[in-house]
């Protein structure tokens, strides 16, 4: 009896022991000297891609008259589109609706005084500059709504902008982090952590094509502008 009580005092103090070295452990990480500098990189480029959304809509008493209006309206559209070179896979259908238009009568009185349908297609573009063009194909061929064109990157240029961006970032946080520790009297050591963000807003123009359609422009021009892509890099390094 004896001795297992001996035994298990043994393993209680291994145990405290343990926890003691574990705090001190933890206490040693707490206490590490570092300086933290952040730093911001942009590069400015030139979108490769661009989306169209355009979209055909037309009303009538009878909701199938409107339903059958509107898809001969797209498919003329889309025919016209791909006759120009545009690939079939760059069209697709972004939002169809039909609803009812009341008159203008307090409910419940309310009358059906029409349909109205809706449908949308979005045209993704490899060559920005045929943006002007498609818009005009596609006004002279049944598009009655703009509503958006997005410039953006492929990917592959969206990763070599970002590449720069994250290096101009890199070198101005340590640049930043070389400085404060010469004013310091200190020498920065190893890098402890690294956090990067950063990315980049696509151009948007909304309902861009309205004035020229009610106009009757013969060309819609269109520049897509530039695009700045930044990325962020915060950086801790250990000091002594």
């Amino acid at each position: 009896m004896e001795h297992r009580r001996t035994i298990l005092t043994a393993f209680m103090i291994l145990i405290a022991l343990l926890a003691m070295i574990g705090a001190v452990s933890a206490a040693d990480t707490s206490t590490d000297r570092t300086i933290t500098a952040s730093g911001t990189g942009s590069v400015i480029g030139t979108p490769d891609r661009a989306q169209i959304s355009l979209a055909v809509e037309t009303e009538s008493t009878d909701v199938k008259v409107a339903q059958a209006e509107n898809a001969a309206l797209m498919t003329k559209v889309m025919d016209a589109l791909i006759a120009a070179g545009i690939p079939r896979d760059a069209l697709k259908t972004t939002g169809y609706n039909i609803y009812p238009v009341y008159e203008d009568l307090k409910f419940p009185a309310q009358k059906i005084k029409a349909y109205h349908v809706s449908n949308t297609l979005t045209i993704t573009l490899h060559d920005v500059s045929r943006t002007g063009e498609v818009i005009d194909i596609g006004v002279a061929n049944g598009i009655n709504q703009a509503n958006s064109i997005q410039f953006l990157l492929s990917d592959e240029q969206a990763q070599v902008l970002r590449t720069e961006a994250l290096k101009e970032a890199s070198d101005r946080a340590a640049a930043d982090a070389r400085t404060v520790a010469a004013a310091l009297g200190v020498n920065l050591t190893v890098v402890k952590s690294v956090d990067i963000g950063g990315g980049y807003t696509p151009v948007l123009f909304q309902n861009y094509a309205r004035s020229d359609m009610a106009s009757g422009a013969a060309s819609t021009p269109i520049q897509p502008g530039d695009v700045t892509v930044t990325a962020t890099v915060t950086v801790t390094y250990l000091i002594e």
